[in-house]
C-alpha cells in the first residue's frame, strides 16, 4: 500500500464535474507536483483532500487510515494535513513567531519555543521572526506559511500554487528554498502549479490534470521525454 491513495476520486459543483475518476497514489517522503492549466480541477483536488470538499465518489487514505469513503470522513481539522496556500493567508494580528506556532497548542511552553526556533532557522528568517505579517516580503511570507504549515509535523504537505504571485527572480530562489526545507523536514507533499518548469525542476513525479482527469502521471524525465 502507497503512503497516499486516492482512488477513483469525483466532484462535481451542482450540475458541472469538477473531477473525474481521479486515481494517484504518493510514497512517503516524495513530492508529487499537479500539473494543469487554470480550471483544470487542481485546487479542487487539494481541497477535497484536506477535507474541505466531500467527493461524491471515491476514496481517500493516507498513511493507512482512510480519510474519505463510503460511510467514513475525518474532518479536516483531524486528517493532520499541512496547507500552504497561495496567498499565504498569515494572520494579520500575529507575529511571525506566533503565527508558527499556532498549530503547536498542545505542546508545552518550552517545546513549543524549541519548534519555532528550528523552522525560523530552517527557512531563514531569523531577522524578521519578531515582526508582523504587513512587515514582510511577499516572500518572506510564503516562508513564514510553508514554516506554520510544517509546524505539527503533518503526515502530509499541500502548496496551492504558492510560488505565483511572485516576481519570476524570487519565485525561482525561493522554490529551490522551499524544496530544500521539504527535504530536510523528510515531509511528504503535494504542489499545485500551471509552471511546467516548476512541476519538472521540483518534484519526484507528476500528475498532468486536464479537465478534471488525470491524463498521465510519471516521473518528470517521462513527462518531459514523452508527454501524452
Amino acid at each position: 500500500m502507497s503512503y497516499l491513495e486516492v482512488c477513483e476520486l469525483s466532484l462535481s459543483y451542482g450540475a458541472t464535474p469538477v473531477l473525474r475518476n481521479v486515481s494517484l497514489t504518493l510514497e512517503q517522503h516524495q513530492l508529487l507536483a499537479i500539473l494543469g492549466p487554470s480550471g483544470a480541477g487542481k485546487s479542487s483536488l487539494l481541497r477535497v483532500l484536506a477535507g474541505f470538499e466531500h467527493q461524491h465518489q471515491g476514496s481517500i487514505s493516507l498513511s493507512g487510515e482512510a480519510l474519505s469513503a463510503e460511510g467514513v470522513f475525518v474532518p479536516p481539522e483531524k486528517r493532520n494535513i499541512g496547507i500552504v496556500p497561495q496567498d499565504s493567508a498569515l494572520f494579520p494580528h500575529l507575529s511571525v513567531r506566533k503565527n508558527i506556532s499556532f498549530g503547536l497548542s498542545r505542546l508545552s511552553q518550552s517545546a513549543q519555543d524549541q519548534r519555532v526556533n528550528e523552522l525560523i532557522e530552517l527557512v531563514k528568517l531569523e531577522s524578521v521572526a519578531d515582526r508582523m505579517p504587513d512587515q514582510l516580503s511577499g516572500g518572506q511570507a510564503q516562508r513564514v506559511a510553508l514554516a506554520r504549515a510544517l509546524a505539527p509535523k503533518p503526515n502530509l504537505i499541500l502548496l496551492d500554487e504558492p510560488f505565483s504571485a511572485l516576481d519570476a527572480e524570487l519565485r525561482e530562489q525561493l522554490r529551490n528554498d522551499v524544496l530544500q526545507v521539504l527535504r530536510k523536514e523528510g515531509a511528504t507533499a503535494i504542489l499545485v502549479t500551471h509552471d511546467q518548469e516548476e512541476a519538472l525542476s521540483l518534484s519526484d513525479r507528476v500528475a498532468v490534470l486536464r479537465e478534471g482527469t488525470i491524463v498521465q502521471v510519471g516521473s518528470p524525465r517521462e513527462i518531459y521525454n514523452s508527454p501524452v
